[in-house]
């Protein structure tokens, strides 16, 4: 009966020297607030608050269901930022960060567990932002099709060979463009999505002016992140088209003959017209008068 009791003072006291060790360390050693994931073009950045003052911050991430790692230049940090870029090597994975106050460099401690604060989970195949997109308009020579040639974005990763990754080597037949387009002197819009980074528009008015922008979509992604930042407006020059040019001589033709056609029928309907109107007069004049 005794030793049970013991058991539980001992317990007790237990739980009270990690409560209250706990507050101090959370009192010497303030928990991030604010821990947020910022990724553009698989750029992927942990961010935080406050700017810690008597400590330092150290960086733990880790792939869900593997051991945490560690970046060299997130370890005792006086910033407020880690860009775990280079550790993300699976893009498709989930991850999860953890942000641990501790003391500053050359400072010891006898705490065995720091404050920390975790981040919500991030994966860069499927979060990161799409930046904006360049591209260029060239015209047919017929001036019925536009073409738009897309620059894939880069991205911030790099394969074995150190070359610079673009979004279509990550995302490959995944990617999609979104392309909006009007008139110039128009408000109505018109879309068009395009698996290719070359796009072609043939439903287009001869020589006229349309204007253009164009966004990435990634449409196996949640609804709120399918869809890349919108470009520039780009428009194509307005050509002032000869009547030959927008109609061609067969159709400028056949409307001249047509309207030769109408005139002459025209013509020899009024002739024809005038010619009965006399001989019906002619025909009167030449009758006898009748006695009264």
């Amino acid at each position: 009966m005794e030793s049970n009791r013991q058991m539980k003072y001992s317990m007790l006291e237990l739980v009270l020297v990690l409560f209250f060790t706990g507050s101090c360390a959370s009192e010497i050693y303030p928990k991030a607030q604010n821990v947020a994931w910022s990724s553009v073009n698989f750029k992927s950045i942990l961010t935080w608050s406050p700017k810690p003052t008597n400590y330092s911050y150290t960086v733990e991430f880790s792939q869900l269901g593997q051991d945490r790692e560690r970046m060299q230049h997130c370890i005792k940090t006086m910033g407020t930022e880690c860009d775990l870029t280079a550790g993300l090597k699976n893009l498709n994975a989930s991850y999860s960060a953890d942000v641990l106050s501790e003391p500053m460099r050359g400072v010891s401690s006898d705490l065995v567990e720091f404050p920390h604060v975790s981040s919500e989970k991030f994966s860069p195949y499927y979060d990161t932002a799409i930046g904006r997109p360049e591209f260029t308009i060239e015209v047919s020579s017929d001036k019925r099709t536009m073409t738009l040639l897309v620059m894939d974005i880069p991205t911030a990763l790099f394969n074995k060979d150190n070359k610079r990754l673009n979004i279509r080597d990550v995302f490959g037949d995944n990617l999609q463009y979104k392309v909006a387009y009007r008139k110039a002197k128009s408000t109505g819009k018109r879309e068009k999505i395009s698996k290719s980074s070359i796009i072609e528009l043939t439903d287009l008015d001869r020589g006229v002016s349309y204007c253009f922008n164009v966004q990435a979509f990634l449409p196996f992604r949640a609804l709120d992140k399918q869809h890349g930042e919108i470009s520039d407006i780009q428009c194509s020059p307005e050509e002032n088209t000869s009547v030959f040019e927008e109609y061609g001589v067969g159709v400028i033709v056949g409307a001249i003959l047509i309207i030769i056609l109408a005139v002459t029928t025209i013509i020899v309907i009024v002739m024809c017209y005038k010619r009965r109107q006399t001989e019906k007069n002619t025909g009167k004049e030449g009758s006898p008068l009748k006695g009264v």
